[in-house]
């Protein structure tokens, strides 16, 4: 049960709308505060104030005057005109959290709408009915404006949603579940389609998906030190608290203590190397440098998550109605895209402690970990893949924020490009995730050649694991199987489920 309460919400509170229904439950003070909050707004209409959006016309048009007889019109046009998305829709994750943020946007009570608009939305999400939502056509401001224009649609019985597995109009799957459509009255349009919420939900998604990655790259980080025969001294955590960075002080607590009690580490103690590539060495200094930028971009996401983005605002304590930019994602954009750049690197780093076992050059290890170099190719193509996957990541991680086009007849001259900001940045996740996969797949491979020589205790647990999924094979034989089902493994959180069955891992 997700319970809406006036409390602040942080990011793992999310985790649950992004496997299936969960249930809401709105207190009856939050309740209170909405009805307190629109009478005031219907007091300060009755007295003749002018309004923005709500006895006047939007962006642009904010000039021209709305009359009384047509200020509902008005919002129902709004929702109507703004659904203008074009692309492949949200994933339901997605449109969940949204639907749960915007919500939790109205229950703050400075929008001035109905408590009907707030339990329409609670009504949607308690019956997982989620409005179908095309990805593109939101510039991040003044608000998620065609996304969230879909999903108004949907509320008030127009468009389609998916319900039950199946796509359906709005109005047949409120049929199916006992509701009725939502009626527009002043503002609500509005406020619906004003607002940060795709952004935001992109960027909860995306954090979620990083909590995974961090550990899991620390994970496959070190079974590629133990493959390619590098030092555990390096990751000593005495050597670390030198420096002052807490992301690489745990970074190193993790690889040393994955390594503990490694035949493999202990059989080159005295082999005379003095140093290894920087992409193994400074795992602590790169893993870790990330963890504490995502760290902080994460307090940005939830600082958005716990704040007011509709546009005007109205205050029950003066009675006022207040105008600014509050639908404005410069924030959540400027966090997505320094998330994006950190993510990538875990990319880079991984693709080249691959190239690394695949050179020939550790002992025991055959060029491209083939049974018989030339006639085969062995992992060859592997780190190709990785190199490809790298190289697309450096684009993406170009930030969106640093890009504008004026819109609404440039009465909104600087946009934020939030959601693209958020799906590049989910797109490198995926990538990274597959960039991985390829060196679980490579070093345990490379573990192959050690033998019999073994693992340490917990490394030699996602070495069994993942030979459970992907046997050895020692002839050639198509990869791309094996990719799939590794970065599985790694999505899914098996291989940090088992490693935490073992030892902690931050």
């Amino acid at each position: 049960m997700f319970r809406v309460n006036g409390k602040s919400y942080s990011i793992p509170d999310f985790i649950p709308f992004l496997s299936g229904r969960t249930k809401i439950q709105v207190s009856r003070q939050v309740i209170s505060n909405i009805k307190s909050n629109r009478k005031c707004l219907e007091e300060s209409l009755a007295k003749g104030h002018t309004i923005y959006g709500v006895n006047t016309g939007f962006g642009a048009l904010s000039q021209v005057e709305i009359s009384d007889d047509d200020q509902k019109l008005l919002q129902l046009n709004l929702v109507r005109s703004h659904a203008a998305g074009t692309g492949t829709p949200f994933p339901s994750e997605v449109v969940r959290l949204t639907l749960v943020l915007k919500l939790l946007d109205i229950s703050f009570g400075y929008s001035g709408v109905r408590w009907k608009v707030s339990e329409q939305l609670m009504d949607f999400l308690n019956n997982d009915i989620l409005p179908i939502v095309p990805s593109k056509g939101s510039v991040g401001a003044s608000g998620d404006l065609a996304p969230l224009s879909h999903i108004a649609l949907a509320l008030i019985g127009e468009g389609n949603v998916q319900y039950e597995g199946r796509i359906l109009s709005s109005i047949e799957a409120m049929k199916k579940s006992g509701l009725t459509p939502l009626t527009l009255q002043t503002k609500e349009g509005l406020t619906l389609v004003n607002g940060t919420q795709v952004s935001t939900a992109l960027g909860v998604l995306a954090s979620c998906r990083l909590t995974n990655l961090l550990k899991t790259a620390d994970i496959i980080g070190a079974l590629s030190v133990e493959a390619s025969l590098a030092s555990r001294n390096m990751f000593r955590p005495a050597i670390h608290r030198l420096k002052k960075h807490p992301g690489q002080q745990l970074v190193s607590r993790n690889v040393w203590n994955l390594l503990k009690k490694s035949e493999i580490v202990a059989s080159h103690q005295e082999c005379g190397l003095v140093q290894d590539p920087y992409s193994f060495r400074c795992i602590p200094h790169i893993h870790g440098a990330i963890r504490d930028v995502i760290s902080a971009m994460n307090k940005i996401i939830e600082n958005e998550i716990n704040s007011v983005s509709d546009n005007p605002l109205v205050f029950s304590e003066s009675g006022k109605v207040e105008s600014s930019g509050h639908f404005h994602a410069e924030p959540v954009a400027q966090a997505m895209d320094a998330m994006a750049i950190s993510t990538a690197e875990i990319g880079a780093i991984s693709e080249r402690r691959t190239a690394h076992m695949m050179e020939g050059n550790v002992d025991h290890l055959p060029n491209c970990l083939a049974s018989v170099p030339g006639l085969e190719s062995g992992y060859m193509m592997l780190q190709v893949t990785a190199g490809a996957l790298a190289s697309e990541n450096k684009t993406l991680a170009t930030p969106a924020s640093v890009d504008s086009i004026p819109t609404a007849g440039g009465q909104e001259d600087l946009v934020s490009m939030a959601p693209w900001a958020g799906q590049k940045l989910l797109n490198i996740i995926g990538n990274v995730e597959n960039i991985l996969a390829i060196e679980l797949l490579t070093a345990c491979r490379a573990i192959d050649f050690h033998r019999p020589l073994k693992p340490a205790p917990v490394t030699n647990s996602v070495w069994k694991m993942l030979r459970r999924y992907v046997k050895i094979r020692s002839k050639d034989h198509p990869l791309s199987g094996d990719i799939e089902t590794a970065k599985e493994l790694i999505s899914t959180g098996k291989i940090i489920s088992i490693v935490e069955s073992k030892m902690t891992i931050q």
